[in-house]
């Protein structure tokens, strides 16, 4: 099966090969753009990212499942979410959608979020280090390391596996 995902971006590559891991799988990788603003500032908005990533992915990589994954923000009365959607597109059906782990961002972070600044660039500036967004996001830098980016991707990808699987029937050993 020919795996093709909508982004460049290491963490999000891992994260779906290691979901994929007991099905034989070709991967291919292409930028494909999310069609919603570089900074995602509702789940509305999120999943649209998600969902334009999976067909574009789908669309242009001549595979039979295209994978978006997007990250974003929501805000909530208790302060800013950060937030992960993921899209899941194959021939055939509607695109399938699963979210992942939410968490308070601190209101250091939140107010350049809301002042119009995307949070990769706000988490280099914050934990002074480059790429944060290509290893451990801003939930490695909140949970102190115990949790990852590409552990965030991937239970989000396995999410949106298992229901492929389910959908599709697809017999594996998950």
């Amino acid at each position: 099966m020919r795996i093709i995902i909508g982004s460049k971006n290491p963490a999000k590559i891992t994260a779906v090969q290691n979901s994929f891991s007991k099905m034989d799988c070709e991967f291919m990788s292409l930028d494909i753009p999310s069609g919603v603003k570089e900074q995602p500032f509702s789940d509305e908005e999120t999943i649209q990212g998600a969902i334009n990533r999976a067909k574009g992915a789908l669309a242009q990589g001549n595979g039979e499942i295209g994978i978006g994954l997007e990250g974003g923000v929501q805000e909530t009365s208790h302060g800013l979410l950060l937030c992960n959607w993921g899209a899941l597109a194959a021939n055939g059906m509607e695109p399938l959608i699963a979210g992942g782990a939410r968490f308070l961002l601190p209101e250091e972070v939140a107010a350049r979020l809301r002042a119009g600044e995307e949070l990769g660039p706000v988490m280099d500036d914050y934990a002074k280090k480059k790429n944060v967004r290509k290893q451990e996001g801003a939930v490695g830098i909140f949970t102190n390391g115990l949790v990852n980016r590409v552990d965030m991707f991937t239970h989000l990808t396995t999410l949106l596996v298992g229901q492929f699987s389910y959908y599709s029937n697809i017999k594996s050993n998950f």
